[in-house]
């Protein structure tokens, strides 16, 4: 999946398949990459217009309770 670099502190990339309702996060530290299902469009329209995707993700996004796979985990050596 594509992803588009977003001025955030916490989170290096967000991308989204239309298609498919999934979205998925890059994070800054360690480089992990979330894959989200069953987000709908405007979802997505909402966490790429927040003005803080951080606390967008914290306190909406996370609150929403998506069934997620973890792509590449971060912590792992």
């Amino acid at each position: 999946m594509r992803r588009q670099a977003v001025a955030s502190e916490g989170i290096a990339s967000i991308g989204y398949d239309e298609s498919r309702n999934e979205l998925e996060i890059e994070f800054r530290q360690g480089g992990s990459v979330y894959r989200y299902f069953e987000v709908p469009p405007e979802e997505h329209f909402e966490f790429m217009a927040a003005e803080s995707k951080g606390t967008y993700l914290n306190q909406v996004f996370k609150l929403r309770e998506h069934p997620y796979l973890v792509v590449r985990d971060g912590r792992r050596t």
